[in-house]
């Protein structure tokens, strides 16, 4: 059965997994205060004002992070150093986790997502 809840699906993993999964979280956190904790596509999300900010998982060696396309686009040259495709981005278990990286592409999807509302907002008038 599918974790409902981000404590659920990190209390599924190993104690040292679980504790890169919950320095994860509180970089977004940091990064997006007002962002909602959710569960979608069975992973953790955040959500900003509806809209689907980054989610993050675990896997057997690596953490998978998904800042959508346009995270990944704007910080591609602070992320040659890892695997991914157009959306995601693998961070290796054996390196060290860029956590401050991690904080900033959130912030940038915060901007963005904050942007979005503003032009929808300027177009309704």
């Amino acid at each position: 059965m599918p974790a409902k809840t981000i404590d659920q699906f990190i209390s599924e993993y190993p104690p040292e997994i679980q504790t890169i999964l919950q320095k994860i979280r509180a970089a977004i956190h940091k990064s997006a205060p007002g962002a909602e904790e959710a569960m979608a596509y069975g992973i953790p999300t955040f959500r900003l004002n509806g809209k689907n900010l980054v989610h993050f998982s675990a896997f057997k060696e690596h953490i998978g992070f998904y800042p959508t396309p346009s995270g990944i686009a704007k910080f591609k040259k602070e992320l040659p150093a890892y695997e991914g495709a157009k959306g995601s981005v693998k961070f290796p278990l054996n390196k060290e986790i860029p956590y401050a990286l991690i904080g900033k592409i959130t912030q940038f999807r915060v901007k963005e997502v904050m942007g979005r509302a503003k032009e929808k907002r300027k177009n309704k008038i």
